[in-house]
């Protein structure tokens, strides 16, 4: 498989180097090339070059005897395309394979979210007498109140919440920054925080970290992941709790309550550029209005 390894490798160095797209998205294309790779080097093909659209036809078809979801295969294909978009560039291959097969079709299936009274009873669970509670329920507020991804609250510090603005400035996929407004909750909770918890926690070490853990490193997203589903447990809440359901959650209450769709997704950032150009001319102060007057925790 040395023409293939070869081949991914100046194709990962492109996504990453030129597209800029973070590692967990450049190790989703890699899993899903290898599905290929694996495909053709058993029929004995050794190059992406020796690989026809009837190659690429079978090997959905095999994905589907084995369970792969549409939307899997759809992601898989599009993984494909983007492979060869990049090798006809370079003059590697002649032709893409998959340009005439088409996208497996998929059924979007609605978001789970959260219950106002849910959200409630999980915010309501850190305690607020010792340091990682009070630590806890600052992000939690946090991540309700601005339906950041957990990468974004994870990798923010000190220096991006701006309690003068009243926001916070995130980094999303691709590094595209955006302000979000937070409400006064959680700003309150970040604040006690900050005075009482973070220098508890740190024990005079730095860390330029707004949210750290006892090592005085940054909190990471898979620490964070246990951290809800503890006090997911302690709320009763019976759902299968993850950070991404509160971003659900925090969309869809803006919705339910009369946000207009274009500013939500301005503050969610949602990458997709035909999206982003639909609402790209809503300014920050608009932003600010529609989320104090429908978000649930804004006052």
């Amino acid at each position: 498989m040395d023409g293939f390894d070869v081949q991914v490798d100046r194709f990962m160095d492109h996504l990453r180097l030129e597209r800029n797209l973070s590692e967990n998205t450049q190790e989703a294309y890699r899993r899903d090339i290898g599905k290929l790779m694996e495909f053709a080097a058993g029929k004995g093909i050794n190059d992406f070059a020796g690989i026809s659209p009837v190659d690429i036809l079978e090997l959905l078809k095999v994905l589907h005897s084995r369970g792969l979801g549409s939307r899997s295969q759809a992601r898989l294909l599009s993984a494909v395309r983007m492979l060869y978009r990049f090798l006809v560039e370079e003059g590697i291959c002649k032709s893409d394979p998959c340009e005439d097969v088409d996208m497996p079709k998929t059924q979007r299936r609605l978001p789970e979210f959260l219950s106002i009274q849910e959200v409630d009873e999980l915010l309501a669970q850190p305690s607020g007498d010792k340091p990682r509670g009070l630590r806890d329920k600052a992000m939690l507020e946090l991540l309700y109140a601005t339906g950041l991804r957990v990468s974004e609250l994870v990798n923010l510090e000190v220096k991006s919440l701006d309690r003068r603005l009243g926001t916070v400035r995130a980094f999303g996929k691709r590094r595209k920054e955006r302000r979000v407004p937070v409400g006064e909750r959680a700003l309150e909770s970040v604040d006690i925080y900050l005075e009482k918890a973070r220098p508890a926690i740190l024990k005079g070490r730095r860390c330029e970290a707004l949210f750290v853990t006892s090592r005085a490193k940054p909190m990471t997203r898979q620490g964070f992941w246990k951290i809800l589903k503890n006090y997911a447990v302690s709320a009763g809440i019976r759902k299968n709790i993850s950070p991404h359901k509160l971003r659900h959650s925090f969309a869809t209450h803006l919705l339910e309550r009369g946000a207009d769709l274009r500013s939500v997704q301005a503050m969610l950032g949602h990458a997709d550029l035909s999206t982003t150009e639909i609402y790209t001319h809503v300014n920050a102060i608009s932003l600010r209005q529609v989320y104090d007057r429908f978000h649930p925790r804004a006052g």
